[in-house]
């Protein structure tokens, strides 16, 4: 394999060194069959953004905060599962905690598939978010601690490609299911708070269409579960376990080279190292190291800035602003194929124009994407007693749509084109990049502990928008697009100035770089 040099130094010293040889077929269906976690985080959070509707007539869900927390639950358990899963994965293995992870999104699709109640429903949401939270942690670290360092930006972004493959999937499935359904919703008898909608309708075996979404994440939970098993176990995990022959071993399946050295490197930089524990992470700056308090930051900036309000909540959206529900699906299905496409993007320059100048470039355009967004929301003409009473208009049909936004024309088009240019830059920048940064940007020692709390954030922020927004939205979309704007805006001073460049960088050397930049 051809050699190079990767340019630049950090600071005081020059912590990037030449590429080495690697075996880059290996390495790659390694990091592809550990971002499968991604493609299961994707569906599990995303599937309810199709069924929602269908579960709130389920259980009679009216309340806006009883429907924002049954969607949101799975956060809570995400936020669990990220806080404990660095302790598991230093304890039993990144392996073990990636299988454990597959066969709780298995038990999960089955039982929100299948509930009794919607307290049963919220415990399998809740634990399918468990098993998120797991995912979340575990496969990030594992592809970083696998990845040599000129691949590990395109090879951790592989994750964050398998969250938007799966979120996509989701679409995908959530459409061919309510294409094959009755379009009007069914019979009910009496009069319910909360009305049916189409995916109500029984699609097979007496399942309706919104069981059957949560059914389909069947398969894909049992091929992580089962190719998770080829694979190695992290080299990093076996030298802090004293497993130093298997630590080489997995080395030689990556690189093309004597390991010695970097078996050598890895034991240095872990000298000393022992069990696992918070206080790892703990420092003068508001009881942590300033670098922990960085990761903490930067993940809940990539949620406040609102893209899981269009991701759990897009149908609604369409919907509210006057959309019929089947386009509301194909609109919702069109975002995740741009999702998918501007993550490739990402992939593909993350290794060559660094992690900070695609942040920086990500915060301007959502940016300059939420405001118009928040201008045409909040300026749009809104449904009215007026209107209801003489018979609709649009998406403007029942008292519960009285204050949405109504969109017809150029100002329709403009918003749809303008939240797909925000997932574009989200996709291409924010999205991936902060789970690249998650993973490298702490040294060795503190890497499990930080990432775990830097990971709980991101699910907390994650909840607080889930939950929230659809009181915001209630009062006014403009209001809650008007508040993404402004964390998208913050985001970017905070990257301008705290922000280092880790590109390049080897594991072992975040140390060097930080001590190096201060």
């Amino acid at each position: 394999m051809a050699q190079d040099s990767d340019s630049g130094s950090s600071g005081g010293s020059d912590t990037r060194t030449a590429n080495p040889a690697v075996h880059t077929g290996r390495v790659v269906y390694i990091a592809a069959i550990a971002a499968l976690g991604g493609f299961l985080f994707g569906y599990d959070s995303s599937v309810i953004n199709g069924a929602n509707k269908a579960v709130f007539y389920e259980f009679q869900i009216s309340s806006e905060t009883l429907q924002g927390f049954t969607v949101a639950i799975a956060l809570l358990g995400s936020a669990a599962g990220a806080f404990i899963g660095g302790q598991l994965t230093d304890k039993f293995g990144r392996k073990k905690v990636m299988v454990t992870a597959a066969i709780l999104f298995l038990v999960a699709g089955i039982g929100q598939a299948l509930p009794f109640a919607l307290l049963d429903f919220m415990f399998w949401r809740l634990l399918g978010g468990f098993a998120i939270g797991l995912a979340a942690v575990v496969s990030p670290m594992y592809i970083t601690e696998i990845a040599p360092a000129h691949l590990r930006g395109r090879l951790s972004s592989l994750f964050q490609l398998a969250i938007v493959t799966g979120i996509f999937a989701t679409q995908v499935v959530n459409q061919i299911i309510i294409n094959i359904v009755p379009d009007n919703p069914p019979a009910v008898e009496g009069n319910p708070v909360v009305p049916a909608v189409s995916a109500n309708n029984e699609l097979a075996l007496g399942l309706d269409a919104w069981q059957w979404m949560f059914l389909c994440m069947i398969v894909p939970s049992v091929i992580f579960w089962v190719l998770s098993l080829t694979l190695p176990e992290s080299p990093r995990y076996l030298v802090a376990k004293d497993r130093d022959e298997e630590a080489r071993a997995t080395l030689e399946q990556i690189y093309d080279e004597d390991v010695s050295g970097r078996l050598q490197a890895i034991e240095q930089s872990l000298a000393g190292e022992h069990k696992m524990s918070l206080s790892d992470i703990k420092g003068r700056s508001f009881g942590l190291k300033p670098i922990v308090w960085i990761g903490i930051i930067l993940a809940a900036l990539q949620q406040l800035a609102g893209i899981n309000a269009v991701f759990y909540y897009s149908n609604l959206i369409w919907t509210a602003v006057g959309f019929p529900e089947t386009e509301a699906f194909l609109t919702s299905t069109i975002i995740s194929v741009v999702n998918v496409i501007f993550t490739l993007v990402a992939i593909a320059l993350i290794d060559r124009v660094g992690r900070k100048p695609l942040l920086l470039i990500g915060s301007i355009g959502m940016f300059i994407t939420l405001g118009i967004l928040t201008i045409i929301f909040q300026t749009a003409p809104q449904c009215t007693d007026a209107i209801i009473n003489a018979g609709g208009q649009d998406g403007c049909s029942i008292a519960a749509d009285l204050g949405n936004p109504l969109l017809e024309g150029s100002s329709a088009t403009a918003a749809v084109v303008m939240l797909n240019l925000y997932v574009a830059f989200f996709a291409a920048t924010w999205g991936p990049i902060i789970w690249v940064l998650l993973g490298e940007m702490f040294p060795n020692k503190m890497r499990a502990a930080a990432m775990s709390v830097g990971v709980m954030a991101n699910w907390l922020a994650n909840f607080l928008v889930s939950e929230f927004f659809p009181s915001l939205a209630g009062v006014s979309l403009g209001l809650a697009y008007g508040i993404f704007t402004t964390f998208a805006l913050v985001s970017f001073f905070y990257v301008l100035k705290y922000v280092k460049e880790t590109k390049g960088v080897r594991l072992e050397d975040m140390e060097e770089l930080e001590k190096a930049e201060l």
